[in-house]
């Protein structure tokens, strides 16, 4: 295999797995923006909440988080097909 080839590869790797890093960094945010508060963007969004008790950052991280679940559906997937393969 010649250099670019192993270099594309690699890349490829290197871009799944930071696919799979994008959720749960998001979910993590979504828990510190409601347990520490979200800080001065919340009052920009504070308006609109009409009483909810989750804030408007909270929410846009949790909404992003599960945005980008689908590599990890993927690859959940890829999994469950392989065991039962194996099983077979």
């Amino acid at each position: 295999m010649s250099d670019a080839r192993t270099g594309d590869a690699v890349a490829l790797g290197a871009a799944d797995w930071l696919s799979l890093a994008a959720a749960p960094v998001f979910a993590i945010m979504a828990l510190l923006t409601a347990a520490l508060g979200g800080g001065p963007a919340d009052i920009l969004c504070s308006a609109a909440q009409g009483g909810f008790p989750i804030s408007g950052m909270t929410m846009m991280y949790g909404l992003m988080s599960l945005f980008h679940a689908g590599p990890w559906l993927k690859l959940m997937s890829s999994r469950k097909t392989r065991v039962r393969g194996a099983q077979d």
